[in-house]
């Protein structure tokens, strides 16, 4: 186990300021791998006073020097890849080729599209008689997730410091290790002290000093739509700018004359991956009824695969959080097809990928979100009532469409009510932006729309 001290604060690993300390638990043997600060309100402060005082230079800073350190933080966690997906593995329990392919991977290409954007995106544009000048918003406080602990914190950074912010991030208290390893990264990427800060704490005490502190401009918070929602009310409190990418209940649409076997194979892979801890997930399956028993066959059988593929859910409330939804499911009718509520192994925080067939569209796993291994498999009539099922949750984060015919799932995803749609497997794309309609969040993230999130208008008139 290893004890690390200090916040990196205003370019330099400093003391914090009390002597809490949060233990980092390896979730796949339960066994605590180190220990990082428990950061304060004092901690907090200090951080956002250095990021104010960085403020003026970073944003006067050309786009194209900002650029070029953010190809420079690209290639440093590049040439750390592997680090970095052997830290995530140990402190979050994901298998290593996810950590390395997605954990790792996917920071480093959004870092770099970031970098690109930052040299190329018109910070200054004439319309008529005047100039419109683009600037950043200022200070930026940004609370991430444990799910995917080094994207979340790429995906708020990146852009924060493409558009000329300085930033103060807290991160997931169960994830800080690769948190830290960013900082590195950042320090080695030669970003100017106070541009980026990074204070380790609880949510209720770090992450709440964080949104009330009157030094930051904008709160950008990943994570439940409970949380979502106080931060929201304290950020719109203070006149404060807010972006919130918040929880989903995806749906996995599978039109006739989809081919049904690939439709549901990748569907069972998207909601098995990461161990189901994905907020955009597809977590319920909707398939019409001429086509319903095989569907289930075949996403029965294909979970049944993932057995010892997928890795244990973060900690220990999480795993309890998941099986009482399960056990839930069995208590409101659905039929288990596949996985159930007992552990499969003796250690660690496992749960075995589930499958429930029969669900109905009010059932609580049909409309909570379950954040675990757990698919729901909803039968449809037509389409339009698939297009009722499929909207008819609190949540609009992400989904997919399958259909024989491209156009005809096009069709069907532009009547959804959600901020991203799969098309037949349509691949992820970093440049496309990514946020929520009702209660999964405000504002977006990646791309040109994560860029202009950070950025505020000004006009001159000549």
């Amino acid at each position: 186990m290893k004890a690390y001290d200090g916040m990196y604060i205003d370019g330099a690993w400093r003391p914090a300021a009390g002597p809490d300390v949060i233990e980092v638990v390896n979730p796949a043997d339960e066994q605590v791998i180190a220990t990082v600060p428990a950061g304060t309100a004092e901690d907090v402060d200090a951080a956002v006073r250095a990021a104010r005082a960085a403020l003026p230079a970073w944003a006067a800073t050309p786009p194209a020097e900002r650029a070029a350190r953010l190809a420079a933080l690209r290639d440093v966690l590049a040439a750390r890849q592997d680090e970095i997906a052997g830290t995530v593995t140990a402190e979050l329990g994901s298998p290593p080729k996810l950590s390395q392919a997605v954990h790792a991977g996917v920071p480093i290409a959004v870092a770099g599209s970031y970098a690109e954007l930052a040299a190329a995106y018109a910070f200054e544009e004439r319309t008529g008689n005047s100039t419109v000048l683009h600037e950043p918003v200022g200070v930026v406080g940004a609370i991430t997730p444990w799910n995917y602990p080094l994207h979340q914190i790429v995906a708020k950074a990146a852009p924060a410091l493409a558009a000329g912010c300085t930033i103060v991030v807290k991160p997931a208290e169960d994830t800080p290790l690769v948190a830290r390893l960013f900082a590195e990264a950042v320090h080695e990427a030669g970003i100017p002290a106070g541009v980026f800060n990074l204070v380790t704490g609880l949510g209720p005490v770090a992450g709440q000093a964080l949104a009330e502190h009157p030094g930051v401009d904008l709160v950008s918070f990943t994570g439940s739509t409970a949380v979502g929602r106080r931060i929201g009310a304290i950020a719109t409190g203070m006149v404060k700018k807010v972006a919130l990418e918040l929880g989903g209940k995806s749906a996995n649409v599978i039109l006739p004359g989809a081919d049904l076997a690939r439709a549901v194979n990748v569907g069972v892979a998207n909601v098995m991956s990461n161990s189901g801890q994905t907020c955009s997930a597809w977590t319920r399956m909707l398939v019409h009824r001429d086509q319903y028993d095989e569907a289930v066959e075949l996403a029965a059988t294909a979970a049944a695969k993932y057995g010892d593929r997928i890795g244990p859910l973060v900690n220990a409330k999480q795993r309890d959080r998941v099986r009482a939804y399960i056990e839930k499911g069995v208590a409101e009718g659905a039929r288990l097809v596949a996985g159930g509520p007992e552990s499969p192994r003796e250690r660690g925080y496992h749960v075995s990928p589930t499958v429930f067939a029969d669900v109905t569209p009010e059932m609580t796993i049909a409309q909570e979100e379950i954040f675990g291994p757990v698919l729901s498999i909803l039968r449809y009539e037509d389409e339009e009532d698939a297009l009722r099922i499929a909207n008819g949750t609190v949540y609009g984060l992400a989904g997919a469409v399958w259909a024989g015919d491209e156009a005809e799932a096009a069709a069907f995803a532009r009547r959804m009510e959600t901020g991203q749609v799969d098309i037949n497997g349509g691949r992820f794309n970093p440049l496309a932006p990514f946020g929520g309609y009702k209660q999964s969040g405000v504002g977006r993230e990646l791309g040109v729309h994560g860029l202009t999130e950070y950025l505020q208008t000004k006009s001159l008139q000549f």
